[in-house]
């Protein structure tokens, strides 16, 4: 099996400076894997890489086929097409309503035909539970339905690897759990996840891997079975 994400000896440079170096590992298909660590460790930047927004200057690495030190600004639209990526900030264009949201990502990613586009839409929206809410402008829609239609979104292009950095942090507790469940539905049907998060109580009742960075490198480790 081809893993989805392969960093051979890696290092990770923002603004000049080295956050995170000697990165190796691997993911496979379905897996979950947490990416903990303090502020500033190294998690944001670690999942720009792997989407493309960071160049990757050392070692070697590549993302659902694609060599990430050889993506150019031009290209790096055929890695996303793979990709779905969830943020902290939802990230929706407040001007057109949620449909018109969807259809411009569709749009992006070289969907033309408007009954396929449709249909696609649809179907993400209930997969997320939000049938018939289409028309619904995002401010008149709640936190947590704000980040189902991101998480929609993300499933759009049937992406076989999924990146969430801190999906939940704007959340209140019961939507954060809510959002939580909905995300770790995913693996089990065949989409990796790795998610950057806090949330020791949710990593005790669904375990999976833990990415930790910490000192300038990326620990592997098991998933905790006790909050610290």
């Amino acid at each position: 099996m081809t893993p989805l994400i392969h960093l051979d000896n890696v290092s990770i440079r923002h603004d000049e400076h080295v956050v995170l170096e000697h990165l190796s590992t691997e993911v496979n298909e379905g897996e979950l894997v947490y990416l903990i660590g303090k502020t500033g460790s190294g998690k944001s930047s670690l999942l720009r890489t792997l989407y493309g927004d960071l160049s990757l200057t050392s070692g070697q690495g590549s993302v659902c086929g694609h060599d990430l030190a050889k993506l150019k600004p031009r290209t790096v639209h055929k890695l996303r097409r793979k990709l779905g990526m969830v943020f902290q900030d939802f990230g929706l264009l407040q001007d057109r309503s949620v449909d018109a949201n969807l259809d411009f990502a569709l749009l992006a990613t070289g969907w033309k035909d408007k009954k396929a586009k449709q249909r696609r839409i649809e179907e993400v929206l209930t997969a997320v539970g939000l049938p018939n809410k289409g028309y619904k402008m995002p401010f008149e829609l709640s936190g947590g339905e704000q980040q189902r239609v991101a998480i929609a979104r993300a499933l759009l292009n049937d992406p076989p690897l999924l990146l969430a950095d801190e999906p939940t942090g704007n959340l209140d507790p019961e939507t954060t759990e809510e959002i939580l469940e909905l995300m770790h539905t995913l693996p089990s049907q065949g989409k990796t996840l790795v998610m950057a998060t806090h949330d020791w109580a949710s990593m005790n009742r669904r375990p999976g891997r833990v990415w930790r960075c910490e000192g300038g490198r990326l620990l592997d480790e098991p998933a905790p079975q006790h909050a610290p």
